[in-house]
């Protein structure tokens, strides 16, 4: 059963540039992982600062799997750094995820 996993971010105004410029410069890291199913960054329009990353993944072991291994490897000084190995400032001010199981699921007529 696929499992949904929304990251929800809260970010400042001022910071939505430098956090959707990070996501597009590691837009590939996600999607060679074993399970990995579906990824969508959702930019706010009204009313609130959150960001929402949505993924999708075959099954719990799967999202785990890639956590421990290419997520934490991507966030661990892999990229992005400034001179004399600093790592940037994160762009979120905070980060909450929420867990989902698929149990219904429907698409477009005839696709």
């Amino acid at each position: 059963m696929s499992v949904v996993k929304i990251n929800v971010l809260t970010v400042p105004q001022e910071q939505r540039e430098t956090l959707e410029k990070r996501f597009a410069s590691r837009a590939h890291a996600v999607e060679s992982s074993d399970g990995f199913e579906w990824f969508e960054l959702l930019r706010p329009v009204e009313g609130t600062d959150d960001y929402l990353v949505y993924t999708r993944w075959r099954d719990e072991a799967s999202f785990q799997a890639w956590m421990e291994g290419p997520m934490k490897a991507a966030h661990q000084g892999g990229g992005g750094g400034t001179e004399g190995g600093e790592r940037p400032k994160p762009a979120a001010s905070g980060s909450t995820v929420w867990s989902f199981e698929v149990v219904q699921q429907t698409g477009p007529a005839g696709a």
